[in-house]
C-alpha cells in the first residue's frame, strides 16, 4: 500500500461534516472548503464549474448573497479569509460536490467527494433520527397530559374520601311529639 504524503491525505468525515452548512434551507459547502478537500485552488475549482456550467443547474451549485457571505464569515473562522474578497462565494449541494469532482477529475477529488457524500448521508441520518426522537418525544407528552388529568381526578377523589363526613344532624334529647316539638 502507497505512503500517503501531505497532498493526498484526506480528512476524517467529521471534519468534512463540520464544513457543510444548512444555507436557504439546504446543506452545502462553500467553494473554497470543497477546493480544499479536493486539493485545488478554489480559482481552479470555480473557473472549472464556469466551463461546464451546463453540469450545474440551480439545485447543484449557487451563489451566496452579501448577508449569506457575511453570516458563514462570521460563524467559521478557518473561512475568515473570505471576508475581504470581492468574489460571492459559490455554495455547493450534494449533487454539485459530486459534479465538481468529476469535472477536475483527480485522484484525490474523486476519493474526496466519497468522503463528502458520506458527510452529507450522515447528516441526513442524524436530521431523521432527530425527527423521530421529536415526534416520540411529541407523543410521550400527549400521554403524560392525558395520565395528568386522570391522576389529578384521582387526587380529587382520595382528597374526598379523606375528609371527615358531616356528622348528620342528632335528633334532640327527650320526648318528641308527632308535630316535631319536644316536651
Amino acid at each position: 500500500m502507497p505512503r500517503r504524503t501531505q497532498t493526498t491525505a484526506i480528512i476524517p468525515l467529521e471534519g468534512v461534516q463540520r464544513r457543510i452548512f444548512l444555507i436557504r434551507g439546504q446543506r452545502v459547502i462553500i467553494d473554497a472548503d470543497l477546493a480544499f478537500l479536493y486539493g485545488v485552488p478554489t480559482k481552479r475549482l470555480n473557473e472549472q464549474v464556469k466551463r461546464n456550467s451546463p453540469r450545474f443547474p440551480a439545485d447543484f451549485v449557487f451563489r451566496l448573497t452579501r448577508v449569506e457571505k457575511g453570516k458563514v464569515v462570521a460563524n467559521c473562522d478557518h473561512l475568515s479569509g473570505l471576508r475581504f474578497s470581492p468574489q460571492l462565494p459559490l455554495a455547493f449541494t450534494e449533487y454539485g460536490a459530486i459534479m465538481a469532482a468529476n469535472v477536475l477529475n483527480s485522484e484525490r477529488a474523486i476519493r474526496a467527494s466519497v468522503l463528502v457524500v458520506r458527510a452529507f448521508v450522515k447528516l441526513r441520518e442524524l436530521l431523521s433520527n432527530h425527527r423521530k426522537l421529536a415526534g416520540k418525544l411529541e407523543e410521550l407528552e400527549r400521554r403524560l397530559q392525558n395520565h395528568d388529568e386522570q391522576i389529578l381526578a384521582l387526587f380529587d377523589a382520595i382528597r374526598e374520601l379523606m375528609e371527615e363526613p358531616e356528622d348528620p344532624p342528632k335528633p334532640r334529647i327527650g320526648f318528641q311529639t308527632e308535630l316535631g316539638g319536644g316536651a
